[in-house]
């Protein structure tokens, strides 16, 4: 990863966030996504190969790990942080298409470019543009949080899961690997998660009523 382009990229999404942004982006970056790259994808390294069901039948405990596991808690965050910090970006991209297009207009008319977007002030376009991505957000982090409680209710993983599924000859018994370390790395992003959804809407609310207020 190129940190330095990250960095900058981070610096543009805090120029044109409010302070609730911010704590946004910090939270984001440092709790889950820094916790996803360095903890949580070792932690369920082995939840496949450790995965074991006393019978030796074959393909029994290939069924039951996917009866139990359809999709993976680590593919299931990295599609939510794609899709969670993918709305701060088209601010950036908002206001970049802006400038690019206020440049070619004041090179066609030979006047001086100025900036039509101040850091911290958001109006026009750029405001509805803020106020649906923080929408979006909430929006994405409240369906995933629904997906994980559907897979895995009360987003807790048991000791020991008993599995009837077809090629097992019977009623087996299935251990998962580190079931314990797994739940508090789920309910660490679940809580965060819940956070990130407050902060978004706490953020939007702030951005209408401060809107209401001027008019």
């Amino acid at each position: 990863m190129n940190w330095e382009l990250f960095e900058k990229l981070l610096s543009g999404v805090n120029k044109y966030s409010t302070a609730f942004g911010r704590i946004w982006l910090s939270l984001v970056f440092i709790f889950r996504l820094l916790v996803y790259v360095v903890a949580a994808e070792r932690v369920w390294s082995d939840d496949h190969k450790d995965f074991e069901c006393n019978t030796r039948q074959p393909g029994c405990t290939n069924v039951c790990f996917d009866h139990f596991f359809p999709v993976s808690h680590i593919r299931l965050w990295a599609l939510q942080l794609i899709l969670v910090t993918c709305p701060s970006l088209l601010v950036i991209m908002h206001v970049a298409y802006r400038e690019a297009k206020e440049q070619r207009l004041h090179k066609g008319g030979g006047g001086n470019c100025r900036h039509i977007y101040s850091p911290g002030k958001k109006r026009g376009g750029l405001w509805w543009t803020y106020l649906l991505s923080l929408l979006f957000k909430a929006g994405v982090d409240v369906v995933f949080l629904y997906i994980f409680y559907r897979f895995y209710k009360n987003y807790t993983l048991p000791h020991v899961v008993k599995c009837e599924l077809q090629p097992c000859p019977n009623v087996v018994d299935c251990f998962i690997s580190r079931p314990t370390e797994k739940n508090i790395f789920t309910l660490f992003m679940v809580v965060t998660a819940c956070v990130c959804v407050v902060l978004s809407l706490v953020e939007a609310a702030y951005l209408v009523g401060k809107r209401c207020r001027e008019c």
